[in-house]
């Protein structure tokens, strides 16, 4: 793995590494011996990767399994917005590598990339006060040359797609485009310009969608995203509910069973 020269003048800094469990655990494991952010940790494969409420994530070599540290990336408050500064982050380098796919790519709230209607990558931020400063790990794993069976949604790689595109070289781009997006959002005070690229790559806004949440579930029609990030859904009866977090499917699209998610998605 090589970090884009842009990321090397920032000071950026790399952990690469052959096997881990998870890339996650490994950057939180070093943000509490002492390792200060920024710095990415990545693994050709991960033996124990895991994805939204303790899901597995699938982790074959070949794929892209990569966590970026921060250390207090932006307010308490504001670091929930990470979520969709790596989605637009890693749309970008995929773009960068394929530009052929960009008429396939779309983004689905809140930071999962389609392509076509399959899920192509996942991203899993986790906090954490360590010796009274706020760590941040953004995990992106990115489907490249192999993916899971379908559970709760299609999902696709990039070689399934036509792009021959390998984690190392996604990887460089990813972390030239990871400092773009960073300094666009500065540390909360660009949200406005986050929400907006974002809103123009997104699926399913203005369509009927399932919203599934630990409470249960309910339908409508997607609205947006607020100022916060939150997804907008108008249920039937013309009200309209705000979802801080919970699993999105375009009506028609929905998963039939309660399986567990295969893909890394926050």
């Amino acid at each position: 793995m090589r970090l884009h020269p842009a990321a090397v003048a920032a000071g950026v800094r790399l952990a690469a590494h052959e096997t881990l469990a998870s890339t996650n655990t490994e950057a939180l494991a070093a943000a509490r011996r002492g390792a200060r952010g920024p710095v990415w940790v990545t693994a050709r494969q991960q033996t124990a990767g895991r994805g939204r409420r303790g899901n597995e994530w699938t982790s074959l070599p070949g794929n892209l399994y990569a966590t970026l540290l921060l250390d207090e990336p932006a307010p308490p408050d504001h670091a929930p917005e990470l979520s969709f500064v790596a989605a637009l982050a890693t749309y970008d380098a995929i773009l960068d590598c394929a530009p052929a796919l960009r008429r396939k790519l779309a983004l689905k709230w809140p930071n999962d990339i389609l392509c076509g209607d399959a899920k192509l990558t996942g991203i899993l931020i986790e906090g954490e006060s360590i010796e009274g400063r706020l760590v941040v790990v953004v995990g992106i794993g990115v489907n490249c040359r192999h993916h899971p069976p379908p559970v709760n949604h299609p999902t696709t790689d990039l070689a399934a797609a036509g792009a021959d595109v390998s984690a190392e070289g996604l990887f460089t781009a990813l972390s030239g485009m990871m400092l773009r997006r960073l300094a666009q959002w500065r540390r909360g005070g660009g949200f406005d310009l986050i929400r907006a690229d974002w809103l123009e790559r997104a699926t399913g806004i203005g369509g009927e969608l399932r919203v599934r949440l630990p409470s249960g579930e309910f339908s409508g029609r997607g609205e947006g995203m607020d100022e916060r990030g939150r997804l907008l859904v108008r249920l039937a009866d013309g009200s309209l509910r705000t979802v801080t977090a919970g699993d999105v499917f375009p009506l028609g699209n929905e998963p039939a069973g309660q399986a567990p998610a295969t893909g890394r998605a926050d």
